[in-house]
């Protein structure tokens, strides 16, 4: 059903051409919206009118019109006069509202398939058959950008996304939660993963400052046929879990840049257990204490350079590297040797996964 507002604003543009006063009303007689705020009409005469078969009528000094959705009565509008220009601008309101009810029937219809086939609900040959009933090119360069706010149900950022795309009626926003809004946006063909970033970089400031929402936004890789939508949905999907367990600084997050996470990600429970064992025993890296995971972060992040990281920590060398021995005799591993330091970083992502889906159980 064509939403209040949007009849409201059709009325007041005729009324304000035609000088004619209008108003639409339920097939029950109840007022939706009127020009005039003391319209008045018995809901009595409406419902007689509805069962008529009569299109259109007059009654005291009214002209009733049938507005229909396929063969059903959906509204009754009705032009106040009886004169031959009432009827034609009569006419031509019903054929204005006939036209957006059937254009908001297809963006519900859109919206439907677009949630339908991200979620591979689909037969192949029925993703065809609808995108051509309703439109839709199915040979053009896609990507599913998918947003995560931080609140379930996030209306603002949901409305700020529609209205940055509105003037784009081959894009498409949706959602299948109740946390993350999707995107499934059209692209040019010269567009490539730096423009991909450059809107999701978009997405994130505009949100933050439209919305005040804080929020992470993930990509799949691009897509040609239609039929791949769900899996650059899927690929939008697993990069943001996967940035959400190993790159939580992240707010962008591409499918096709998730490096060591990818790998980690797909490792079974039992097998990341083993290799903590191996490598830490019992003392896994979530035990030691803050200044020691501090020390760690900052020596990773400043490529494993003493002096730069004890600079950056505000310490003096000697007891950076008395920090760092004494990690070395707790775990067996010197950071400051690169096949070390490269077991440690890969066991801390691993313990930040086994967490991760901890928690999810």
């Amino acid at each position: 059903m064509v939403s209040s507002q949007v009849l409201q604003k059709t009325i007041d543009e005729l009324r304000a051409i035609t000088r004619i006063d209008l108003c639409v009303l339920s097939v029950e007689g109840q007022m939706l919206v009127t020009t005039r705020g003391d319209e008045s009409l018995n809901a009595d005469h409406v419902r007689e009118f509805v069962q008529s078969p009569a299109d259109s009528q007059v009654m005291q000094g009214y002209h009733f019109f049938k507005v229909y959705d396929d063969q059903t009565v959906e509204y009754v509008l009705v032009a106040r006069g009886n004169s031959e220009d009432t009827y034609m601008i009569g006419k031509i309101a019903v054929c204005q509202i006939q036209n957006l009810i059937i254009a908001y029937k297809e963006r519900l219809d859109k919206n439907n398939f677009i949630q339908n086939l991200l979620l591979d609900n689909l037969l192949l040959v029925d993703v065809y058959n609808r995108a051509k009933k309703l439109r839709i090119e199915t040979d053009v360069k896609r990507v599913v950008f998918m947003v995560e706010t931080k609140y379930e149900k996030d209306n603002s950022a949901m409305e700020t996304i529609k209205s940055l795309y509105a003037s784009k009626p081959k894009d498409f926003i949706t959602a299948v939660d109740e946390k993350n809004i999707i995107i499934v946006k059209e692209l040019k063909d010269t567009d490539g993963y730096e423009e991909l970033n450059q809107i999701a970089r978009t997405l994130v400031d505009m949100l933050n400052v439209e919305a005040m929402s804080q929020v992470r936004v993930s990509y799949g890789n691009m897509i040609r046929e239609i039929k791949d939508v769900s899996r650059s949905y899927k690929e939008a999907k697993t990069a943001l879990e996967v940035g959400k367990i190993f790159y939580a600084d992240k707010v962008i997050v591409p499918y096709n840049n998730l490096g060591i996470g990818r790998l980690i990600y797909q490792l079974p429970i039992p097998l990341c257990q083993m290799f903590m064992r191996e490598v830490f025993g019992k003392q896994l890296p979530d035990t030691f204490d803050d200044e020691t995971l501090t020390t760690i972060n900052k020596f990773f992040e400043n490529n494993l350079n003493v002096s730069e990281t004890s600079r950056q920590l505000y310490v003096h060398r000697n007891t950076l590297v008395y920090r760092l021995e004494k990690l070395q005799k707790s775990t067996g591993l010197d950071i400051r040797v690169f096949d070390d330091a490269l077991t440690f970083k890969i066991a801390m992502m691993v313990v930040s996964y086994m967490k991760y889906m901890e928690n999810q159980d």
